[in-house]
């Protein structure tokens, strides 16, 4: 029965891994298109999605422990599904359980890649908007020469708009 129960466990967690990577992929997309309101939206969806993922992790934990009882062995909240492969001797069970793990991996090694790259777009617009930034405003003083404290100087930034004004 926890057999069962942890199959369909892994396969809920899958499943939610594969919306994670879809929604990936379109915030690719509407990164690309600065689309600012269409990202906030699928955000607030990836985190409702994260906190499932969690909640379905701790139930993935105590779906292990029930099965390791049924077993006749001591609950351990460390062990890990290659674990619980070591303990399984029937053929069919062990090989639907490391398929399982095996598309959850490559699914997870899809959404982490497809996640760096969003990362590196997100700090590419970052950059390219701090140089906008310096281009209209001019660079910021750095404070990189000692000053005297008593003498107040107000800060130079020439660019092509004075800041002042």
């Amino acid at each position: 029965m926890a057999f069962e129960a942890l199959v369909q466990t892994m396969q809920e967690l899958n499943d939610i891994h594969d919306i994670l990577f879809e929604l990936a992929e379109q915030k690719k997309q509407v990164l690309v298109r600065n689309d600012v309101p269409q990202l906030m939206q699928l955000v607030s969806k990836e985190t409702k999605l994260v906190k499932q993922v969690g909640e379905l992790d701790q139930r993935r934990i105590d779906t292990i422990g029930q099965f390791l009882i049924e077993k006749g062995y001591k609950p351990n909240p460390k062990v890990t599904v290659s674990d619980l492969t070591k303990i399984i001797f029937n053929p069919a069970e062990k090989k639907m359980l490391l398929d399982l793990q095996k598309q959850l991996i490559d699914t997870i090694r899809n959404l982490r890649e497809s996640n760096r790259l969003n990362q590196q777009l997100i700090e590419h617009s970052l950059a390219f908007i701090d140089y906008s930034l310096d281009l209209i405003a001019g660079p910021p003083e750095d404070g990189v020469f000692y000053q005297n404290p008593q003498q107040q100087q107000a800060p130079k930034r020439v660019g092509m708009f004075d800041t002042r004004a």
